[in-house]
């Protein structure tokens, strides 16, 4: 009977967060089409999540091309005696998957901690309820920037990774692998469509709104002080990276059922 009252109460627990989850994003689209948009604090975020993530997204992409490249030309020589389809592998991986998921989940843990701490500091030091007092709802001022943030920036670093980790691909194929540059690169361009781009980027808008409303609420929720603000900076980086898996998934399972 205890297993059962801990289950439900976990339960209880899991349907009130989305609930209070969904009255924020409820908040959000009402002043987004209802006040003025804080545009130099978007800007700032803008800079916060694209900017500064560009360093980061750049090496893990580039890196990953370049690992798929070398398992792809390796596993290929054993089988066929010379690397064949590196381009294809390479491009569809990228462009698909791996490029808006890693791109996800290097957001969501350097980006997404910095929006949770920073909104959990101003809760736990009572910087939100003086925005309450002055008559300025903390959703309209502070996590609608974020949300525009997220929803510009994160698609553009996919794009920027998806040719990242190309590239990377490219320089291995070319010096490692002895690929011929024109052959690398028609195998990408003569096998993947408009359609296979827009699979992946079209998953990149689903990532950037869900790592927004997790980072912004568990910031808005933290309680407990400083060790609170560590608390909830773990909490919304562990649930964002699980969250980019999750709804990868059955994202591409919507979009192959639509042909995407």
């Amino acid at each position: 009977m205890n297993i059962f009252s801990k289950a439900g109460a976990a339960l209880l627990y899991a349907f009130g967060e989305l609930g209070s989850a969904a009255l924020m994003i409820r908040s959000a689209f009402f002043w987004a089409f209802h006040s003025k948009i804080e545009w130099r604090q978007s800007l700032i975020q803008c800079m916060r999540v694209g900017v500064d993530s560009l360093p980061v997204t750049t090496l893990t992409s580039f890196f990953t091309g370049m690992v798929l490249a070398l398992q792809t030309g390796s596993t290929s020589q054993n089988i066929f005696n010379e690397p064949i389809f590196v381009g294809t592998i390479v491009g569809f991986s990228l462009v698909k998957e791996l490029g808006p998921v890693l791109t996800a989940i290097v957001v969501a843990g350097r980006a997404g901690a910095a929006m949770a701490a920073e909104l959990g500091t101003m809760k736990v030091t009572e910087q939100i309820d003086a925005l309450h007092v002055l008559g300025t709802d903390p959703v309209r001022y502070l996590v609608i920037p974020r949300y525009i943030a997220c929803m510009v920036m994160i698609p553009v670093l996919t794009v920027y990774a998806m040719f990242s980790g190309i590239f990377g691909g490219f320089i291995v194929s070319a010096s490692k692998l002895h690929v011929p540059t024109n052959t690398y690169w028609d195998d990408i361009l003569n096998y993947m469509q408009i359609s296979d781009f827009m699979h992946g980027f079209s998953k990149s808008f689903i990532f950037a709104f869900m790592i927004a409303t997790v980072c912004c609420y568990r910031g808005l929720s933290t309680t407990g002080g400083a060790e609170g603000v560590g608390k909830t900076t773990t909490r919304a980086v562990v649930v964002s990276m699980v969250l980019v898996l999750v709804l990868d998934y059955f994202s591409t399972a919507v979009l192959v059922a639509l042909g995407v």
